[in-house]
């Protein structure tokens, strides 16, 4: 396993940077969707994925090597069209978006950076701002690049997509989708071949245990939410009363055990998530239990162990010249 602490955060196995450096390596003669897809299925499965991502993308973006920035780049709108929700929040921070634009920017890299990777970024901007509305900070910086007159025309760019087709698909199991499961079955089930009808009873059952599975897994997933939510509101109104001096010993065992549970839950509701579809109406629910719980984790870890916890902290990633305060990143404070 590797293992090793990068710009802060823990980096597990293939989550290091050698994902990244193989697909962008600037030996490459065109994108490597394999190591493009395998650093999205990465992040997806790794709790603190999406933070450690944009962190190493950043330095990528940041090459004087043209090819290598752009393949990057290409590397950041894979993700975002495959990582999801937590991803898009990352990059909606203006402590990345800052990065973007200094690389657009004359007062930072815009002098030396190469023309490709400043009109790409201006691109990818833009139909972020159409793709993702819901992100606010990113149409922000779109548009302070429009009042500093860095931009002078909005790209000329489809609307109903975010620059790049779908990676190309990765090869599966010898599967049908319901449409051809149908029609396939309703052709065996008119022969009169006896092996053809074994073979549509052999499907029929097949089709009842999926059916089965799949209410199984709804079912689950419905209990497991019921859960974070009782968990978490019991934790927080504990927490609220908690005093180190006060509260009996009674009040600090259940205070352990209700965040001993809520920590199993978050991996259950991570799980969850990296196992649902992106166009599953349920992953935002997931998702945001996933967020409720680790922000009632973090409660416990400063309030009850007095751990620092990131965002409580002075984060000094890239914007040394920005400050963290209790409502986010100083507007005023971006570098653009």
């Amino acid at each position: 396993m590797c293992r090793h602490l990068y710009d802060g955060y823990d980096c597990v196995n293939m989550m290091c940077p050698s994902l990244l450096d193989k697909a962008t390596h600037p030996t490459n003669r065109q994108e490597d969707w394999e190591y493009i897809i395998g650093f999205c299925d990465q992040i997806n499965k790794e709790l603190e994925g999406p933070q450690i991502a944009v962190t190493l993308l950043v330095h990528k973006i940041h090459s004087p090597q043209e090819w290598e920035a752009l393949q990057a780049l290409t590397v950041l709108e894979a993700c975002m069209k495959n990582c999801g929700r937590r991803f898009h929040n990352e990059v909606g921070k203006y402590r990345f978006l800052n990065e973007l634009i200094k690389v657009v920017s004359p007062k930072y890299l815009g002098e030396t950076a190469p023309e490709k990777v400043k009109v790409k970024i201006v691109e990818m901007l833009y139909s972020w701002t159409v793709a993702f509305p819901s992100e606010t900070k990113i149409g922000e910086a779109y548009q302070t690049l429009r009042r500093q007159g860095l931009v002078t025309n909005d790209p000329e760019l489809p609307l109903d997509r975010t620059l790049i087709p779908s990676p190309p698909t990765r090869p599966k199991h010898p599967v049908f989708d319901n449409e051809d499961m149908g029609k396939l079955l309703a052709e065996l089930l008119r022969s009169k071949n006896p092996e053809d009808l074994q073979e549509a009873n052999r499907l029929i059952k097949n089709m009842v245990k999926e059916d089965d599975a799949r209410v199984q897994k709804v079912t689950k997933r419905i209990h497991t939410l019921e859960e974070v939510n009782i968990n978490v509101k019991l934790l927080t109104e504990m927490l609220t009363h908690y005093n180190k001096d006060s509260s009996t010993d009674s009040d600090k065992e259940i205070i352990k055990e209700l965040y001993e549970r809520c920590d199993k839950l978050r991996r259950a509701a991570f799980k969850m998530a990296t196992e649902t579809e992106d166009n599953d109406t349920s992953l935002g629910d997931i998702l945001q239990a996933s967020d409720d719980l680790s922000r009632v984790i973090n409660s416990y870890k400063k309030i009850v162990e007095g751990q620092p916890i990131n965002g409580d902290i002075t984060v000094n990633c890239f914007i040394r010249d920005s400050v963290w305060s209790s409502g986010g990143w100083d507007k005023r404070k971006m570098t653009f």
